[in-house]
């Protein structure tokens, strides 16, 4: 805007091209002469804003608004007298809010000095995660195995796979033709001399085991000693001065750090996939004889069919793990047995030595995994519950009972069923542990002195059929049971060894008592702790007890001990 003499200017030209009327009333002179009195002001204002027209300028033009447009459109809107004041207002405010609104200019989010130090740190990473491979790779070993089908039949399916006629790029199978099984797994040397570590399951009955090196040579290998409980192999390549991996502590592995797995998945030879650790101690996920190993290492590296055996590693190229487990496909979870327990059996297993294990015998679960069980162990805080007692284990020869709570081995508090576990796999087999022990309210100490682990467990059933007895039996309706008197005779044909209690004659389907798992042939000898004799005492003792809270029955199984819990309602 500029100065303007009185009478001139845009305003003025504006106001004399318009037609007056001829009467005005000297309220409207006197409020006209008190607007131009006024524009003076606001126009003398008005000045410091025009001297910044270098960057008010380019920022009007930039609106699409020129002074002249906005000059001529304030006089054009001034024949309304009450409305001038209003809009010299706004025409002052509009120059001062275009005036003060900086130029957008486009800045750099990151200096280039921080940009470049980000892409050395990528460029270390990525140089490290190769190294890793690099270093590993020649020590790892792809393993071929052939194993025999013992199917006799030919598969329904068969006809679906085989398409066309028989010839020899399609040759038809005759139905009951065994076929030879190809599987494929990884290893990792750990001796110059040809010692590979893998999986138990990735051997297991081979008949014939060839090696890939990563050099590509080939090798006919031996099984050298297996553990089945623990899922671990060692097999052995007639070869030297072989590339061997270094094995790192397991124990010293931290969740959050980088993992990295190399293996062959689907017979895709030294694949090399990262991730990190995503858990440890993970047990109960490998069960074989009643024997789980505990303190899995958890990762989210890719692990799939094949990499099985492999070495799972640390940033450094150390072997942390062994690859064993995979909880379905593309779910993120995998598991590898612990390099420190892999380098104790392997070592045993190259030795020939053979893997012996103490044992008490028992059956146990975590106190309060079964929240149904949870009110009848008041005053019993933490501990692990013993569910069943095998027949002619050490347990057996103790004053342990099922339902017992153990809460300490030698002292040493136990929680969870795998801490007991850790706890006597420590001692000697022949050894004498105390066990601390909650029964009923009392703590008492039951000493048992260890036995050795056997390969094999014989779960106790009862598979044979019992034969209608002569003696008259007693229907427990509401719990879903029969039971007769445990005569001499009927534990002669059973082969029974205990002569006091009443015989399982019949378990309804859906009913409490199979829900608990209670067979045909089972003895029940207590009830809620009260001994029991006969079918009166029998039900005298359902009488008494509580359905709602639960009744506890022990029961003998072939000579196996362990309870149930009968609960109305369930």
């Amino acid at each position: 805007m500029e100065m303007c003499a009185a009478g001139s200017g845009p305003n003025a030209v504006a106001q004399n091209s318009m037609k007056r009327p001829t009467l005005v009333s000297r309220r409207n002179r006197l409020l006209n002469l008190r607007l131009c009195t006024l524009d003076a002001r606001i126009l003398a204002l008005s000045r410091p804003v025009t001297g910044v027209g270098t960057t008010c300028e380019p920022t009007f033009e930039q609106a699409g608004i020129g002074r002249i447009q906005l000059n001529a459109a304030c006089s054009a809107l001034s024949k309304f007298q009450p409305m001038r004041l209003s809009i010299l207002t706004l025409c002052v405010a509009l120059s001062t809010s275009f005036a003060v609104q900086p130029e957008a200019v486009p800045t750099q989010t990151v200096p280039a000095a921080v940009a470049e130090a980000g892409k050395d740190v990528v460029h270390q990473l990525n140089n490290a995660f190769a190294k890793v491979f690099e270093t590993v790779a020649p020590s790892v070993v792809i393993i071929e195995v052939s194993k025999k089908n013992d199917t006799t039949e030919g598969s329904p399916l068969d006809d679906l796979f085989f398409q066309g006629s028989p010839d020899d790029n399609n040759p038809r199978r005759n139905p009951g033709t065994p076929r030879a099984i190809q599987s494929e797994g990884s290893g990792f040397i750990v001796r110059g001399d040809g010692y590979i570590f893998t999986n138990f399951h990735v051997v297991e009955g081979a008949d014939k085991i060839d090696v890939k090196l990563k050099d590509g040579r080939n090798f006919p290998a031996k099984i050298v000693g297996t553990d089945e409980k623990t899922d671990i192999a060692v097999i052995k390549i007639d070869a030297k001065d072989l590339p061997v991996v270094q094995l790192g502590d397991s124990d010293a592995v931290r969740v959050g750090q980088f993992a990295f797995a190399i293996g062959a998945p689907f017979k895709l030879d030294y694949t090399f996939t990262y991730g990190v650790i995503s858990g440890k101690g993970r047990s109960k996920l490998l069960q074989t004889g009643a024997y789980s190993i505990s303190d899995y290492l958890q990762t989210d590296a890719s692990i799939n069919p094949g990499n099985s055996g492999g070495p799972l590693c640390d940033i450094d190229g150390k072997v942390i793990g062994m690859n064993t487990l995979i909880n379905g496909m593309n779910r993120g979870l995998g598991f590898a047995i612990p390099s420190n327990m892999a380098k104790e059996i392997g070592t045993e297993l190259i030795a020939g030595h053979k893997i012996m294990r103490p044992w008490l015998g028992i059956r146990i679960e975590t106190l309060g995994d079964d929240a149904e069980l949870r009110d009848l162990f008041k005053g019993a805080d933490k501990g692990v519950v013993v569910r069943t007692i095998e027949a002619d284990a050490p347990a057996s020869k103790s004053d342990l009972r099922p339902f017992d709570v153990i809460t300490h081995v030698d002292g040493t508090p136990v929680e969870t069923d795998s801490q007991l576990q850790h706890e006597i796999l420590k001692k000697k087999i022949g050894q004498s542990v105390q066990l601390s022990v909650w029964r009923k309210g009392q703590t008492i100490n039951v000493p048992i002195k260890t036995g050795e682990l056997p390969n094999e467990i014989a779960q106790a059933s009862n598979a044979l059929p019992i034969q209608p007895p002569k003696p008259a039996q007693e229907n427990v309706g509401k719990f879903g049971l029969q039971v007769q008197e445990l005569t001499k005779e009927v534990a002669e044909r059973l082969h029974l060894s205990i002569q006091q209690g009443v015989v399982v004659t019949g378990v309804e389907d859906n009913s409490i008592a199979a829900s608990q798992d209670i067979q045909r042939e089972d003895v029940i000898t207590e009830v809620d702790g009260k001994p029991v004799t006969n079918v009166q005492t029998f039900r005298e003792a359902l009488k008494k007890a509580d359905p709602t809270r639960g009744v506890l029955l022990y029961l003998d199984r072939k000579g196996s001990k362990t309870f149930a819990v009968l609960k109305a309602g369930d």
